[in-house]
């Protein structure tokens, strides 16, 4: 049991850090130590959760993870000169989240493959974005 609490949180830190790290590359107000954070305290409280001997429904830790992730996420938007700033920090907080809920409930394959595909999206997006609305 502990080796595989151990493997959780190594992966956590490994895979929030890839995001993180693309976030801090480019000086967004999130970044490595913040994704860090959120995906190991997600992986937690979810592991705690099921663990806990009660008639509870553990979905609803994953539901109030959901909830302190909207707000922390709330605080890195801005409106700067008529433009909204931190919108995708928000989302791939959000996105870290949820991998740390998978991690948690030893949903691997879904963590490790939604990790790739949300740093694909983060380091092509704007070549997608430009793709897509050319002008």
């Amino acid at each position: 049991m502990d080796l595989e609490i151990i493997i959780k949180l190594l992966l956590s830190i490994a895979l929030s850090s890839l995001i993180g790290f693309e976030r801090e590359k480019l000086h967004r107000g999130a970044g490595l130590r913040t994704h860090i954070l959120v995906c190991l305290a997600s992986t937690i409280i979810t592991i705690v959760s099921l663990s806990v001997e009660s008639p509870a429904d553990p979905t609803r830790i994953a539901a109030a993870i959901v909830t302190g992730i909207g707000f922390i996420g709330a605080g890195t938007i801005i409106q700067f000169k008529g433009k909204i700033l931190g919108i995708t920090t928000a989302a791939s907080l959000f996105l870290i989240s949820g991998i740390g809920i998978a991690i948690g409930l030893a949903q691997y394959f879904l963590a490790i493959l939604s990790t790739v595909f949300g740093y694909i999206i983060l380091i092509e997006g704007i070549k997608l974005k430009a793709f897509f609305f050319k002008k």
